[in-house]
């Protein structure tokens, strides 16, 4: 009988051409619109990661909490001794790490770092004999900063090796190079305090974030130090890890035991994280509506065969059709229509998706990009089809259960 009921569902659907038509494009519309501003936003997204992880790590780790007393409290109940460690973000500290060689040890016990950068950073301005611009400098050990960020894939102009082999190299931001006109090879001098070093253009960097580019430049640690003297300058540190996503418990961990301020990524940009959240979710509900529409179209379409086919649907039951499969005749075409959307739907997706992503667009800001970020999840594609699913399942199931209520004997007496 479910093959029966099948053939029906499907000669009612090629009966309604337009009108299912009409419905099974909403369906493919619908959900081709949310995978593709669904991969936009969290590509984008993804693609913000990237540039943060690559270019200020995933954990910082900065100043020394200066008293541990308001933070370590030992508790007493059943006899039982317990420390409970409060909240240090109220606690006094003092600025930059006052001892790195120590902290470097204790860090490399943790097994979660891949890199671990101990960077001098400070403020400087640099002269390039026109003109001068406001600086911040990151005395760094090259070496060490390629494995806890991705400064070497951020160099547009210049080598990695270059400042490597020279003390009195330096990397300058994008921007930086823009406003002082500033091409390899050239001069230029730093001042902090009263110390001032001349030093050479290597290379030009540039992770598309503004803020970065407009006032970071980088030199040897060694250089750094000499220049900032005693004062002028912090140790911080930075740091890559294996599982990204886990930093804030490692980062709430290494505070604990370290003494020092630990911060993550994404502590450190939960505003933009936020931002893209809110995007995505806004995303989805508009283009969910399309969806909503479609369901609704289908009801409408399904609730008018009901009226028009009481009949015939009399007819049915009167020569042995149950109220179940009355029904399904109308679940099975709602599931026509739809199986038809998800198949259209994710592929009009897919290629929407594919083409979108080659559009050239450029951006700089808090990223870098020549193109549109699209990002291939397949999550897209499945909460598409959930959703999807249950607007038309509502819109089928309605009108269905109608027509399984219909009595077949009051019909017929009013029609004779």
């Amino acid at each position: 009988m479910s093959s029966l009921t099948l053939r029906l569902a499907l000669r009612y659907v090629l009966a309604r051409r337009r009108a299912m038509s009409m419905s099974l494009l909403g369906i493919v519309l619908g959900i081709a619109f949310f995978v593709v501003t669904q991969a936009q936003t969290s590509g984008f997204e993804a693609f913000f990661i990237r540039t943060i992880l690559g270019t200020n790590g995933a954990i910082h780790i900065s100043d020394r909490f200066q008293d541990l007393t308001g933070m370590v409290s030992k508790a007493e109940k059943d006899g039982s001794v317990k420390f409970v460690f409060n909240s240090r973000e109220d606690a006094r500290y003092v600025e930059g790490v006052e001892s790195p060689d120590l902290l470097r040890e204790a860090l490399e016990e943790f097994p979660q770092p891949t890199g671990i950068s101990e960077i001098l950073e400070g403020s400087a301005v640099i002269d390039s004999g026109s003109r001068k611009h406001s600086t911040e400098v990151h005395g760094i050990r090259i070496e060490d900063h390629i494995l806890a960020s991705n400064l070497e894939n951020q160099i547009i102009r210049g080598k990695v090796s270059d400042f490597a082999i020279d003390e009195s190299a330096c990397l300058v931001g994008s921007r930086v190079a823009d406003r002082l006109r500033l091409q390899l090879g050239d001069r230029v001098m730093v001042r902090s305090g009263t110390e001032s070093r001349q030093f050479r253009i290597v290379g030009v960097f540039e992770t598309g974030v503004s803020q970065i580019d407009k006032k970071r430049i980088f030199l040897h640690h060694s250089a750094a130090k000499t220049l900032f003297g005693r004062g002028l300058g912090r140790t911080i540190f930075q740091l890559s890890i294996k599982k990204p996503e886990g930093a804030v418990e490692l980062a709430h961990q290494m505070q604990l035991t370290l003494g020092h301020r630990v911060i993550s990524w994404q502590e450190r940009e939960k505003v933009w994280l936020e931002v893209f959240r809110a995007l995505r979710a806004s995303s989805a509900i508009t283009v969910s509506s399309i969806l909503l529409l479609s369901g609704l179209g289908i009801f409408n379409v399904f609730a008018i065969m009901v009226i028009e086919k009481t009949r015939d649907i009399a007819i049915l039951r009167s020569m042995g059709f149950t109220p179940r499969e009355v029904s399904a005749v109308f679940l099975w075409q709602g599931g026509i229509v739809l199986s038809a959307g998800i198949v259209l739907g994710c592929l009009t997706g897919f290629l929407a998706t594919y083409g979108i992503s080659k559009i050239p667009m450029r951006i700089r800001g808090i990223f870098s990009t020549d193109s549109f970020v699209v990002n291939w999840d397949g999550a897209h594609y499945l909460w598409a089809i959930l959703i999807a699913s249950l607007f038309v399942s509502i819109a089928s199931w309605i009108p269905a259960r109608r027509a399984a209520r219909i009595e077949p004997a009051k019909i017929i007496r009013e029609t004779i």
